[in-house]
């Protein structure tokens, strides 16, 4: 992971986004090291972070789904970030729509919410996909970007005023893409 800088990129997405933010950073491009790298560690990383229930398991075709359902969304999120919208990322993150199967229901307080209707890997992905519909609705979904640095892909919320906010660390991969674009401006020695 990215040393934190001022912008902190460990500092969670607000509401329920976390989630979804918590669920790209599981795989750290840059180390190597992916949380969700068997079947066994992804029923209790999914129940610690109140996505399935305590004991469920999950099978090898079951985190294929959920690594494709990751990466899609970290390359969707790069489009937040002023890159072109990924078409193939879109097609699987409908695709495990189309699969999910979505109620509406009602919180205690009488507040409609969409929530998912099943269990398993479908009803991961639902309610995943819930929280990404709630976070559109609130204005928040827009502010989750990925890192746009190769060696990276970091999701961050862009807590900063004006949006703008293009690196999950500028003093790390801000300061490689600085210097990587300078080296390129300079001219070339004479042979």
């Amino acid at each position: 992971m990215p040393e934190a800088s001022s912008h902190d990129a460990n500092r969670p997405a607000p509401g329920e986004l976390w989630r979804v933010q918590r669920l790209i950073n599981t795989l750290d491009l840059e180390d190597r090291r992916d949380d969700l790298h068997a079947p066994a560690a992804l029923g209790p990383w999914l129940a610690e972070h109140g996505l399935a229930q305590a004991g469920e398991s999950f099978e090898a075709d079951d985190l294929e789904r959920v690594h494709a359902f990751r990466a899609a969304l970290r390359a969707l999120l790069l489009s937040h970030n002023g890159e072109p919208v990924d078409a193939a990322a879109v097609s699987v993150l409908d695709g495990a729509a189309r699969e999910a199967a979505m109620v509406v229901g009602f919180a205690p307080d009488g507040t409609p919410r969409l929530a998912a209707a099943g269990g398993g890997v479908a009803g991961v992905l639902a309610r995943l996909l819930a929280i990404i519909a709630r976070s559109e609705a609130d204005g928040t979904w827009a502010r989750l970007k990925t890192c746009p640095a190769d060696d990276c892909g970091w999701a961050f919320y862009d807590f900063s005023r004006n949006h703008s906010r293009t690196w999950c660390s500028m003093s790390v991969c801000g300061n490689r893409a600085k210097a990587r674009t300078y080296r390129l401006r300079q001219p070339k020695p004479s042979a």
